[in-house]
């Protein structure tokens, strides 16, 4: 389950998606109630199961805590501390 202070998660719903059926949910913005992405609950196929409990934030719907998109060039790459970046 994605838990957080700033976004809520909507109701599961199966998605067919480029890499085959999901159940997701959405994931809104608490403050102005906008879709900023999706968290993965179940992946039904067993070659996508890494994606369950993952979460997706479309990056040109997120603004930063100045009120400024967040913005990258397509050549820049972002690490985090973790295996994947996870939400």
């Amino acid at each position: 389950m994605f838990y957080s202070a700033n976004v809520t998660v909507g109701v599961k719903e199966d998605r067919l998606m480029m890499t085959g059926l999901h159940t997701v949910a959405d994931i809104f913005c608490v403050k102005c109630g906008s879709i900023v992405g999706w968290t993965y609950e179940t992946a039904h196929e067993e070659d996508q199961k890494y994606k369950e409990g993952k979460s997706v934030l479309e990056r040109y719907k997120v603004s930063g805590p100045d009120g400024s998109n967040y913005w990258v060039r397509n050549e820049t790459h972002i690490i985090s501390g973790g295996e994947e970046d996870q939400v």
